[in-house]
């Protein structure tokens, strides 16, 4: 006897080592505790793992509430292909769907939370064949204002928000800056050619102005604006104009 029930373990071990033979389990996983201010919503955030494909249609999640003071557990809210939300109770019309099933999400919203609210909340997930695991708890506890560590994220997120804010602002002015500096840069490229084709002899009247073409000099007085005949160290008209007044020399003293 003790031999077969060895042989059928030793076969049953095989069998799982090997992959072929599966234990059904679901996993779910929750956080411990939950603090909400008096008046608000609070997220009960569920997920859960199976070992199993889930099948939306298969699929029940079930979430009770035990209160802090004790007594027998009531219904929060119960899921089955479609949500169902509770219609009597203290949680009627304060409950929301805000899982995913396909995302293995059974989360719940909690409405306006009041100080009877305050209590354990049990989520419970079945995906056949994954019907047998822990159930996910979570301590709920209403307080009438946020703790110091509550207050603290909240600055801290209002300050990020204010500093990312900030830095957006500083980006814009920079990026606007640079375009402005570029367009002048670009602009004073376009004026400096215009100065460069400017005609250099067009200058104010008083001003004497030489122009020199084909190595004859022409004058301008500033004075009257009249041109002068150009002055030539020519040695042929001086030549010229010898003979002729020795001509008439000559004729002076025939007669």
């Amino acid at each position: 006897m003790c031999v077969k029930g060895l042989y059928v373990f030793t076969v049953l071990a095989g069998l799982a080592a090997s992959g072929m033979l599966q234990v059904s389990g679901m996993r779910i996983y929750t956080s411990e505790e939950v603090e909400a201010v008096n008046g608000t919503d609070v997220r009960l955030r569920c997920t859960f793992e199976s070992s199993s494909p889930i099948k939306p249609d298969d699929v029940v999640i079930t979430w009770t509430f035990r209160p802090l003071k004790g007594g027998p557990r009531q219904s929060v809210f119960y899921y089955q292909r479609k949500p169902f939300l509770p219609q009597e109770g203290i949680f009627r019309k304060r409950i929301s769907w805000a899982g995913d099933i396909m995302g293995s999400d059974a989360s719940i919203i909690i409405r306006e939370v009041k100080f009877t609210y305050n209590g354990t909340y049990i989520c419970q997930v079945k995906n056949p064949p994954d019907v047998h695991g822990p159930d996910g708890e979570i301590k709920l506890r209403v307080v009438e204002t946020a703790s110091f560590s509550g207050l603290l994220l909240l600055a801290f997120a209002i300050a990020a928000a204010i500093s990312g804010i900030v830095i957006l602002l500083l980006i814009i002015a920079s990026c606007r800056r640079c375009k402005r500096r570029r367009q002048r840069e670009l602009e004073g490229n376009e004026e400096a050619p215009r100065k460069e084709r400017k005609d250099p002899t067009a200058c104010h009247p008083s001003r004497a102005v030489h122009l020199y073409l084909s190595e004859t000099s022409i004058e301008i007085d500033s004075s009257d604006g009249m041109i002068s005949d150009p002055s030539t160290g020519d040695s042929s008209s001086s030549e010229e104009e010898g003979p002729s007044s020795d001509d008439d020399d000559g004729g002076d003293d025939s007669d």
